[in-house]
């Protein structure tokens, strides 16, 4: 390995301690009581060698969503392979369920934890990740139309926020231990039965 490549590999192992320990520390102390000061102790090193990646705070934090919104998007992505729309629509909402249950923290980062919101937007305050990720949806529930499984004037944005409230709420509230007042170990079983009789809802109700 030359030395070019070795500085690179470096700087971008830096590069992802920093962005590890400020993720850490945005979701235990929150965005407000995190600094530059607190993530440069976290990886031992001054707050000058953080500012060398990121001009501050913000910009980290942008660069944490954007990196964990494109892994979700290559996952939820894999739909494409699906012929019938609404079989693909129902393994995008598995895709979303399997992403934020093997991406606790991601998750959390993207959909939970309070941001200023001007952090997350590039321009016109727009929640740009946020929104591929909507109209991705979006463009599966029109197929879906298309195809006949729904109403032909089905509103399209309306029902992909309803669906999308459905799947947040569903794993926001086992990632956040909600669902141990069962007393049991049948949490993912949970999700998957009441996912299945989603499905069962909207299949009947879009379609009247």
């Amino acid at each position: 390995m030359g030395v070019i490549e070795r500085k690179e590999r470096e700087r971008e192992e830096m590069r992802q301690r920093i962005m590890n320990a400020a993720r850490h520390l945005f979701l235990e102390q929150g965005f407000e009581k995190t600094s530059i000061r607190g993530i440069a102790e976290a990886i031992e090193y001054s707050p000058a060698t953080i500012y060398l990646y990121y001009k501050d705070k913000n910009e980290l934090l942008f660069a944490l969503h954007e990196e964990a919104f494109l892994k979700m998007m290559a996952e939820l992505s894999k739909v494409a392979a699906v012929k019938d729309p609404f079989e693909r629509l129902i393994e995008m909402g598995n895709q979303y369920i399997k992403y934020a249950l093997e991406n606790p923290e991601l998750y959390d980062l993207m959909f939970i934890m309070t941001a200023p919101m001007e952090t997350l937007a590039c321009r016109d305050e727009i929640w740009e990740d946020g929104m591929k990720s909507f109209c991705l949806l979006q463009a599966v529930v029109g197929q879906c139309v298309e195809a006949g499984y729904f109403e032909h004037d089905l509103d399209i944005e309306t029902a992909s926020l309803t669906i999308w409230s459905y799947m947040h709420g569903l794993v926001t509230i086992y990632l956040k231990n909600r669902m141990n007042m069962f007393g049991d170990d049948k949490q993912v079983e949970r999700m998957s039965a009441s996912y299945t009789l989603f499905i069962e809802m909207i299949r009947k109700g879009l379609k009247e």
